[in-house]
């Protein structure tokens, strides 16, 4: 299987919370296992959201933070291109996506073009599991994933 995760799925391997068995259970699965550059600036980000709402204390959310960093290079890292925003332009509009979504969304599709293989998209957010399945990508968790 050739898994796509994105942000929301990404950060379920570092903190425990609903979906993180479904994620780990899936990359352990993988023969490949990628994610857009962006995905690194988001998970940043929602670990020091976590430091700021109260759900990570700050030693947690630096020590996930490296864990993740350590793990950064073992993931297949998907460079943006022209090509990428210009489907994540399509994307955004015809499903009525955010920009980072569309992002992620427009990257596993052309990865899937280039790898002639289906992708496993794994998303966290309904929208954009649903847009996932309506662009052609298997989609992850088979439950949808939370909505947003």
């Amino acid at each position: 299987m050739i898994l796509y995760l994105d942000a929301s799925a990404l950060v379920k391997r570092y903190i425990a919370e609903a979906g993180s068995p479904q994620v780990a259970a899936s990359i352990a699965a993988a023969e490949l296992a990628g994610t857009s550059i962006i995905t690194r600036a988001e998970v940043a980000a929602a670990l020091a959201k976590a430091v700021r709402v109260g759900t990570l204390a700050r030693d947690e959310a630096l020590a996930c933070l490296q864990a993740f960093r350590n793990e950064w290079t073992d993931l297949v890292r998907l460079q943006l291109s022209e090509l990428t925003v210009s489907r994540a332009d399509a994307f955004a509009w015809e499903y009525g996506l955010r920009g980072y979504d569309a992002v992620h969304l427009a990257t596993a599709s052309l990865w899937q073009d280039a790898m002639g293989e289906r992708v496993t998209f794994v998303a966290f957010d309904r929208k954009l599991w649903e847009a996932a399945a309506r662009a052609g990508l298997m989609v992850a968790p088979a439950d949808g994933g939370e909505s947003d």
